[in-house]
């Protein structure tokens, strides 16, 4: 078997600085305190993951426009974060929120599906693969390889029935066109990813890659996020969004609600449907 490093190691090692508060041994999350401040150490649940999540913190923290969790250092198991620490959010901190948010989906990305510069083809959202191969046209991206994808994953696992099924395969059929450049996503942007610091709103734990920017903000109203209103007036003002864009929030919907079908099974399933029909 396999040696695992004690995590106070794997933080000596990976960010050249002394632990002076030891973290909890076990588990995949811990705190610990270094010479020079509070961190959070993470071990990834599959091999590469911490190296995906790694890059797509930096590629959001690049343009500078909404605060992300710093990477203190990472390899292929082990991830190491600067810890936050949480307030309450204010209507003022969702406003600037959507505003940097705006901004965060203008910096780009080269193509739809493309990772993070330096981050691997084949990576994650939460737990789950999510394969980052690029396509020219949003709409014959998304359906191939983000919703037929878990479509198959769970007709497989007898999680949606073979004519259920079909109601997706229709439904990728009827996506729309559009004419919305790759934007660069958080991709996981559920309220438990958007945490509230005393500063305003910092993004942890995404499955970042080119996508359309009304993906970010269908995640948000999918599970909620505080002053939700307020975030999307400010991204509005901002960068203002096409027409009928909260008509296609099911659309968007389609593939977080799929990966959550796979995951924890028929509960979700008739979410995903209900949001299918909305398109045949």
């Amino acid at each position: 078997m396999a040696r695992v490093s004690p995590p106070d190691e794997v933080i000596s090692r990976l960010t050249g600085r002394r632990v002076v508060r030891a973290a909890r041994p076990g588990g995949a999350l811990s705190d610990a305190e270094l010479d020079d401040g509070p961190v959070v150490v993470k071990r990834g649940h599959a091999p590469g993951a911490t190296t995906a999540e790694a890059a797509g913190l930096r590629w959001l923290a690049e343009p500078g426009a909404v605060a992300v969790a710093r990477v203190r250092g990472s390899d292929h198991e082990w991830l190491v974060l600067d810890r936050i620490e949480t307030a309450r959010p204010t209507p003022e901190a969702a406003r600037e929120f959507g505003r940097g948010l705006a901004r965060l989906h203008a910096a780009g990305a080269p193509a739809f599906g493309s990772p993070p510069p330096d981050g691997p083809i084949d990576a994650w959202i939460g737990p789950a693969p999510m394969k980052d191969a690029t396509g020219e046209s949003w709409s014959t991206w998304f359906a191939e390889q983000r919703v037929l994808p878990y479509v198959r994953r769970a007709v497989d696992a007898g999680v949606l029935s073979s004519a259920e099924g079909v109601v997706f395969a229709r439904a990728c059929a009827a996506i729309p066109e559009s004419a919305e450049p790759p934007a660069r996503l958080h991709g996981d942007l559920w309220n438990g990813n958007v945490l509230w610091t005393a500063a305003g709103a910092c993004l942890i734990d995404p499955a970042a890659h080119g996508g359309h920017r009304e993906t970010d903000l269908a995640m948000l109203h999918l599970f909620g996020c505080p002053h939700l209103a307020e975030v999307v007036a400010a991204y509005d003002e901002t960068a203002p969004l096409a027409a009928g864009w909260r008509d296609r929030i099911p659309l968007h919907q389609l593939f977080p609600l799929l990966v959550h079908t796979v995951l924890f099974g028929r509960s979700y399933a008739a979410q995903a449907i209900a949001a299918a029909r909305t398109l045949v």
